[in-house]
């Protein structure tokens, strides 16, 4: 009787994982299959499944969780350049280069943090009233990405310390990625609600 009670007990707490690992696997497969629309799937996937307890398969959830892991992302890189500058004995070259991109990605952490707030306080909304506020989206997050890109290719020129421009380089290359990768889950997002409400406007 009392090994039928163990074995009762063991085939519950099976039961009880399956159900409980069932949708976070479906939100994973989820974040997985989304990701495949950016340009570096396999970071996205990295980036995000740890969060797909909340994610759950809401696209809205998606988008705003990216664009909050960019923002992090950006914040931390912006404070790394900062520690950079106060490096001693920096060449001016250099020095000018960093404070550039200090400027850059404060730039950045500025219009990721408008984005999250805009995202945030769309809610539902459909109709014109969502594509105002998604496009605000689009534009800031863009710019985003333009700043750290200029941030990167101001460490292009020669002769500059190589240590110092590799660090930083691959620092903002990163954070480049992560936004790209925003980027395209907004886009994404802003197209499937235009083409809904095109169609929307085409039935009688």
């Amino acid at each position: 009787m009392a090994r039928l009670d163990l074995l009762l007990l063991l085939l519950s707490f099976a039961l009880t994982l399956a159900a409980g690992a069932a949708p976070h696997s479906t939100s994973t497969d989820f974040i997985k299959a989304s990701c495949q629309a950016t340009r570096y799937p396999a970071l996205c996937i990295h980036c995000l499944t740890g969060y797909a307890s909340s994610i759950q398969q809401s696209e809205q959830h998606l988008v705003q969780t990216s664009l909050t892991v960019s923002l992090s992302r950006a914040r931390s890189a912006a404070a790394f350049v900062a520690k950079m500058a106060k490096i001693k004995g920096i060449k001016a070259p250099d020095y000018e280069a960093v404070e550039d991109c200090i400027e850059n990605m404060g730039d950045t952490v500025d219009r990721l943090s408008q984005s999250v707030k805009e995202l945030a306080h769309m809610g539902r909304r459909v109709g014109p009233d969502f594509l105002w506020h998604i496009s605000n989206v689009q534009t800031w997050v863009s710019a985003a990405l333009t700043d750290e890109n200029t941030c990167v290719d101001g460490f292009r020129g020669r002769g500059m310390d190589g240590s110092l421009k590799s660090l930083i380089r691959r620092r903002i290359v990163r954070v480049a990625q992560v936004t790209s990768n925003a980027l395209a889950l907004v886009n994404r997002f802003a197209s499937r609600h235009r083409s809904a409400a095109a169609a929307t406007k085409k039935d009688p």
